[in-house]
């Protein structure tokens, strides 16, 4: 009777040690479901045109039937309270778009938002100057660009990008300029030491205002330089 008891107990731990082996396969199921949930939620959340599930699935290299079902499951589960943004079928696709029920408080919100960043070439050649060589003076900058410089120098300082550093003790003591704590969260950095090299930086600032139209931008604000353009390229 001993005998048989001791028999029932290690069948018993036999059983419960394969149990875990038994639900391991669906474990990477679960996993490539929640990968597929992750990438539906960021190609939809990238795109701004209704996509439908066919063409997810096309791009995504996956069965339609399984991005469908995988998308539905994602529009149920923003429709929860705790989500502001939901995932709806607009025009034969989904779409992520914010909730009706906070559309005020978000409009409320984005007027309060600051204007995009906008400067011209020559405040970034000369906020350039002033981040690698700061501080600097207004003379000095004009030295090295070869051009009057004080619209340049007054946007900037109207931005924050800039401020003043005290005088430098030569004659007629001209104040001192150096960069911003709102310089470096306009550019990403943590400190002055991870200011990339003058070269990347001018690259930076064609890249920023590329897409600004800086013609255009420039003809509708006050000019920035002092001497007309013919008079600034002379000097250069």
């Amino acid at each position: 009777m001993e005998l048989t008891d001791q028999n029932a107990q290690v069948e018993l731990d036999a059983l419960l040690q394969e149990q875990p082996d038994t639900a391991a396969p669906t474990a990477p199921e679960d996993s490539s479901e929640s990968q597929l949930l992750a990438m539906l939620e960021a190609v939809v959340y990238l795109t701004d045109e209704p996509l439908s599930a066919a063409q997810i699935a096309a791009a995504l290299g996956q069965p339609a039937d399984k991005v469908e079902k995988a998308l539905e499951r994602l529009v149920a589960e923003y429709e929860k309270p705790e989500h502001g943004v939901t995932l709806r079928h607009v025009a034969g696709g989904y779409k992520m778009t914010t909730k009706a029920e906070h559309h005020e408080a978000i409009r409320g919100f984005v007027k309060n938002l600051k204007p995009p960043l906008k400067l011209s070439l020559p405040a970034l050649e000369t906020l350039a100057l002033i981040a690698y060589k700061q501080p600097i003076t207004a003379p000095e900058i004009m030295e090295i660009r070869g051009v009057q410089g004080a619209g340049v120098l007054k946007t900037l300082l109207d931005r924050k990008l800039i401020t003043t550093s005290g005088r430098k003790n030569v004659v007629g003591r001209p104040i001192l300029y150096k960069t911003t704590r709102d310089f470096l969260v306009q550019f990403g950095l943590k400190d002055l030491s991870e200011l990339p090299t003058l070269k990347e930086f001018e690259e930076l600032g064609r890249l920023a205002v590329a897409d600004e139209e800086p013609a255009t931008a420039e003809t509708a604000e006050p000019p920035e330089e002092a001497p007309p353009p013919a008079e600034e390229e002379q000097a250069e």
